[in-house]
């Protein structure tokens, strides 16, 4: 999995439809579409870059808004581990190298059905960096997306996450 997708519960199917053909248009009909346990969440393998997928999704959001009605958020994956606080921070430890000192971050967390506590992930990661946080405008985001025993960490430029309904509210 190197994408998560978020929707409405119930139109999964609808969503994965809408994904796979867009996913098509792009050059990519090998990729691999799923439906998690966790109703609304879509986990994709795709081989396109993810920089480009996304800017290609948001164009299509800017020139063909209708295109995409199931479709919430865009979320790149880089890295999938097991869900386990030490295993976690290792990953992140290996993604954080592009932080520069004076750059800012900040984490979006989002745990599923794990025992895991929010306020101790989140401590254990920001003591990884001496970096400022910025919640509003931060130059990178330490995203980590929780589905149970496994974990999808991502460590990307700010508003990586492709928001579907934010973007259309913005044209």
């Amino acid at each position: 999995m190197n994408l998560l997708i978020t929707c409405q519960r119930n139109t999964e199917l609808k969503t994965i439809d809408e994904i796979s053909k867009l996913l098509d248009e792009f050059g990519d009909s090998d990729s691999k579409i799923f439906k998690t346990q966790f109703s609304g969440i879509i986990k994709i393998e795709t081989a396109l870059k993810l920089s480009e997928l996304l800017e290609k999704c948001r164009a299509k959001i800017e020139n063909e808004p209708w295109e995409l009605r199931y479709c919430s958020r865009i979320i790149p994956i880089q890295t999938i581990c097991k869900t386990n606080l030490i295993i976690i921070k290792e990953n992140i430890i290996e993604l954080i190298s592009p932080i520069k000192s004076d750059q800012t971050y900040k984490i979006s967390l989002e745990k599923r059905n794990t025992e895991l506590s929010r306020n101790e992930i989140i401590s254990n990661i920001a003591n990884l960096l001496d970096n400022n946080v910025s919640l509003e405008t931060p130059d990178w985001e330490i995203i980590i997306q929780i589905l149970g025993d496994k974990t999808g960490i991502s460590v990307v430029p700010h508003n990586s996450i492709l928001s579907v309904n934010k973007m259309k509210r913005l044209d």
